[in-house]
């Protein structure tokens, strides 16, 4: 039927066909947000850990769209008057690692709003919660996913000892790192201890850990 003296209307669209029915025995897909939702991950650990290995390999590996931001990077972009901390730990050094903390976390922001999740690395202290973790939230937001990688004393001085340049710490102040680090028992974030793990069992890991973390973040508006 059509109106009188207009033109003719459009045939009705069929119905959709139903989407499949779940089969017994496999895994319910997850839901769109948490396939596609754009996170920032903090992998906290001690020097010598794996932190910034393991943030690359997860940055290479995952289906969606990922970048690494390696603080430890960032802060070497200063060529002339680098503070290196193997010469003492002084306000300079303060400084400089202020200064990059605060450029990675404008980069974070800068990969979410384009929907591009990333990964940052840092030995975030739990007795420093102002310029730790509670920085870098105050940098990139309170939906920051953070994760302790924490394998034992052994293995950090054993992965420190192949490490070369500024980046190479004493013995006595990788085991004073990896000492405080233990204060994150307790805290209520994910701890991965990666002594027995090669690298992309680590990584698979921490993948359970932020799919685990973005299960139980309430959804957004």
């Amino acid at each position: 039927m059509q109106p009188a003296g207009g033109p003719p209307l459009p045939p009705p669209h069929p119905p959709m066909p139903p989407g499949p029915a779940p089969v017994p025995g496999l895994p319910v897909p997850p839901p769109a947000r948490a396939a596609h939702t754009a996170v920032a991950v903090l992998l906290i650990g001690p020097a010598g850990a794996g932190k910034t290995t393991v943030a690359r390999y997860w940055a290479d590996h995952r289906a969606a769209p990922t970048a690494h931001i390696s603080l430890d990077d960032v802060r070497e972009w200063v060529r002339s008057g680098f503070a290196d901390p193997r010469s003492g730990w002084n306000e300079h050094c303060e400084a400089q690692y202020r200064l990059a903390r605060r450029t990675c976390g404008f980069a974070a922001r800068g990969f979410l709003a384009g929907g591009i999740s990333c990964i940052l690395d840092d030995a975030v202290f739990p007795d420093r919660p102002a310029v730790g973790l509670g920085g870098w939230k105050r940098h990139i937001g309170p939906g920051l996913l953070p994760v302790v990688l924490l394998p034992g004393l052994e293995i950090v001085l054993e992965r420190n000892a192949r490490r070369t340049g500024n980046r190479r710490l004493g013995d006595e102040e990788v085991a004073r790192i990896h000492g405080r680090m233990a204060g994150w028992y307790g805290s209520g974030l994910p701890i991965i201890d990666n002594s027995r793990h090669d690298v992309a069992t680590t990584a698979r890991l921490l993948d359970e850990a932020v799919a685990h973390a973005l299960s139980r973040a309430p959804a957004a508006p």
